[in-house]
């Protein structure tokens, strides 16, 4: 369905299209001509309008979480092969510098209210943190685990690092609370399982954390840390990207499995509203145009979702293994961050 989106991303459906065309042209007995799609085509998407080329790899890997300094413009991806924050300037699409020296950096976290850069050090078990254009006062905070996902709380200047661990690691998997003022660990909760993405609901003061095995996204309060407050069971395999409509308080959640839910945080009801095109990784809610970006590293593609019908809107090409994804918000655009040919793939969405 929808085959004119198709036709326009995916040239080699163009071509399908034009030869089924001249085939069922005067021909009575077909009952349905592929020529009128079966449904309207979206009449927004995203388009594609240019690349950033960023350094190659110095070892095995690629790119993992990013973000954006909306104020300036300035956009910060992990480039964890490079142990190292590519630093773009996304008003002009151009790579400025690498931030260095951040063994195994898993994420990028900006906080446009304080100000603030995080990075998630998975590789030496910290998280990062230095003032917006002040990189060289970058200063590290130790942390209960291998730290992935990271959400932070400006009220209170607390930053929640979602940790991982090795397969063989018989340690319970936390998450650690730093309080950023004063640069400690404050406190470290342990959780079910392996933990995902994490985001931070400003309306109710708590973090949520999806967790892979068992699936589930649990509830912690910022301003009182000490435990699980909440969780909402997840019925498919490996919930992943997360991310929070707080105008009408629902989470996303994204699952390896291949399956998009919403959680109502109201209710606590969890709802499975669409299948992906594949395991999904990193997602972005676009508040303003009720989108929903989703990447997709296998086969290669951001998944386009209405978010007040839930249904998919475009699929568009990356490549293989882009599994991770920046959302501008104030200029509506979208990269995708390509391993294969280190550089990042700029949308806009019109």
């Amino acid at each position: 369905d929808d085959f004119d989106n198709m036709r326009l991303q995916f040239p080699t459906y163009d071509a399908l299209y034009k030869y089924c065309q001249l085939k069922t042209e005067g021909t009575q007995k077909l009952e349905y001509n592929v020529a009128q799609p079966a449904r309207k085509v979206a009449d927004f998407s995203l388009k594609h309008v240019g690349h950033v080329e960023l350094p190659k790899h110095q070892k095995k890997g690629g790119f993992d979480h990013a973000a954006v300094h909306v104020k300036s413009g300035t956009l910060y991806v992990a480039h964890t092969s490079n142990d190292a924050v590519d630093v773009i300037d996304s008003h002009n699409d151009k790579y400025l510098r690498s931030i260095p020296d951040l063994p195994g950096v898993a994420g990028v976290l900006v906080s446009n209210e304080k100000d603030l850069v995080f990075t998630s050090n998975r590789g030496e078990k910290t998280v990062g943190l230095f003032p917006y254009g002040r990189e060289g006062k970058l200063e590290k905070v130790k942390v209960g685990g291998f730290p992935n996902g990271l959400a932070f709380d400006p009220s209170s200047d607390t930053l929640l690092a979602a940790n991982v661990s090795r397969q063989d690691d018989p340690a319970p998997i936390t998450v650690s609370v730093v309080e950023t003022r004063k640069k400690i660990l404050a406190a470290d909760i342990i959780v079910p399982g392996r933990t995902r993405w994490t985001v931070f609901d400003n309306k109710m003061d708590r973090f949520y954390v999806n967790i892979s095995k068992p699936p589930q996204i649990v509830a912690i309060e910022s301003k009182d840390p000490d435990g699980i407050t909440a969780s909402y069971d997840i019925p498919a395999t490996g919930p992943h990207g997360l991310d929070i409509d707080l105008e009408n308080r629902r989470l996303f959640c994204a699952c390896d499995q291949g399956g998009l839910f919403t959680v109502d945080l109201d209710s606590g009801r969890v709802s499975r509203v669409s299948d992906l095109s594949g395991p999904p990784d990193v997602i972005f809610y676009n508040s303003r145009l009720h989108h929903l970006y989703v990447a997709v590293g296998e086969p290669g593609v951001i998944d386009v979702f209405d978010t007040d019908t839930m249904k998919l809107v475009q699929t568009v090409r990356t490549e293989l293994g882009a599994h991770t994804i920046a959302y501008k918000p104030d200029a509506n655009k979208v990269y995708a961050f390509m391993p294969e040919s280190h550089r990042a793939s700029v949308f806009i969405d019109e």
